[in-house]
């Protein structure tokens, strides 16, 4: 079943050192929106430099990958573990200066640094060192996150999105956006009282559409259907309402009888029409 739904861009600001865990927002981001997107009516696209960013020459490839991707992104995710990436005019690398410039834009940023161990001969001990710099100065300006193995990262990562989604104001969808698509019906809705719309739609939801109009010496009078007897007592005033509801329904030709002594009714096509239209 299709459904609208506000989409937002979910940027992976990684070096090539953290592939897998790419390959695991992308899990993440995806199992979110299997299981929540059409109650939230929100979709999330994973977007990075790698899969999004296409040829194109007058700037720098950062300037170029910042116009193409970066300013369209609503969420960004950054992971780290030895590496910081290329250096740019201005920043300590590329992955760096998409994380500065999207904080300073004030829209939300989600920062990851690994712990996981690492055999030293084959890191860049240059990388390293500035990679433990830019950490520090993060330092006070918000909250990062460790993690030590790529199931922890997983299972953090998951956590924490959703409560970025649930508590960020730029995810609150309001109730008028949660609403798909409202169409006009073209059958008029007849003038019901409102016992005959209650009687209407009730047995609308029954398996069989059907009314039962039963008198008993005993008990009185009875008006069911879908499992229910609608009049509450057998005080004439109450019980006229609901006899007045049925003749309603059969003049509106809503219901139709189905034996001589009118005591059995079913929901008409019309009926069903009018019923779907009624919202009590």
């Amino acid at each position: 079943m299709s459904y609208q739904a506000n989409t937002f861009n979910v940027m992976i600001a990684s070096p090539g050192d953290v592939a897998s865990e790419r390959s695991i927002i992308r899990d993440v981001v995806y199992e979110w929106n299997a299981v929540h997107s059409s109650t939230r009516k929100i979709v999330l696209l994973p977007i990075g430099w790698e899969s999004h960013s296409s040829p194109e020459m007058g700037a720098s490839p950062q300037t170029i990958i910042n116009n193409q991707i970066l300013d369209k992104c609503d969420l960004l995710v950054g992971v780290f573990w030895t590496r910081i990436g290329t250096a740019t005019d201005d920043f300590a690398s590329g992955r760096v200066e998409e994380i500065e410039k999207h904080v300073k834009s004030g829209k939300p940023a989600m920062l990851y640094f690994s712990s996981q161990p690492v055999a030293m001969d084959t890191v860049n001990l240059e990388q390293v060192a500035k990679l433990k710099t830019f950490k520090e100065s993060c330092r006070g300006r918000g909250l990062y996150e460790s993690y030590d193995s790529h199931s922890d990262f997983k299972e953090k990562f998951y956590r924490q999105l959703q409560h970025k989604l649930n508590q960020h104001p730029l995810f609150k969808v309001t109730e008028d956006e949660m609403i798909t698509e409202v169409t006009e019906s073209k059958t008029p809705l007849p003038n019901l009282s409102h016992e005959a719309r209650v009687l209407l739609k009730e047995a609308s939801l029954g398996p069989h559409g059907k009314i039962l109009h039963l008198r008993h010496t005993a008990s009185g009078t009875n008006i069911q259907t879908n499992a229910k007897n609608v009049i509450a007592s057998n005080v004439r005033r109450e019980v006229a309402k609901w006899e007045q509801a049925l003749d309603e329904l059969t003049v509106q030709g809503l219901v139709v009888a189905r034996d001589q002594k009118g005591e059995e009714f079913k929901v008409s096509n019309l009926g069903y029409q009018i019923a779907d239209m009624i919202a009590l």
